[in-house]
């Protein structure tokens, strides 16, 4: 049997909007089972870009947000990289998607998905 893992005091803001359409997303693939990764990866136009997916099993060294009943994991080099930031989710003109508002980001792109440091 596995101990639980402590959550840590929250190091990023995880909204009440990106929550809810986690939790809409993780309703539809009916297994409450999954979290949300948000991980940084090289390549995008600046250098480094956001990814989102999601997981049934969080790895040891993972950072957990929860909110509403839903969990974020972040690993361990991510985490450097996204450190104080908000991760909300949008509805507007261009579209709905998750955006990252990261104060660790010294040039974005357009797009809001990549970003340099």
């Amino acid at each position: 049997m596995t101990a639980a893992m402590p959550e840590m005091p929250s190091p990023l803001v995880f909204t009440d909007s990106a929550a809810e359409k986690v939790r809409e997303l993780i309703a539809e693939e009916n297994n409450p089972a999954l979290m949300l990764r948000v991980f940084v990866s090289g390549g995008g136009c600046s250098g480094f870009q956001y990814g989102f997916t999601f997981e049934e099993n969080a790895n040891e060294d993972d950072t957990r947000v929860s909110k509403n009943g839903v969990t974020m994991l972040i690993d361990p080099l991510s985490f450097q990289y996204l450190m104080g930031a908000e991760i909300d989710y949008q509805e507007g003109l261009h579209g709905a998607q998750f955006v990252i508002k990261n104060p660790n980001a010294k040039t974005t792109c357009g797009c809001g998905s990549s970003f340099n440091t």
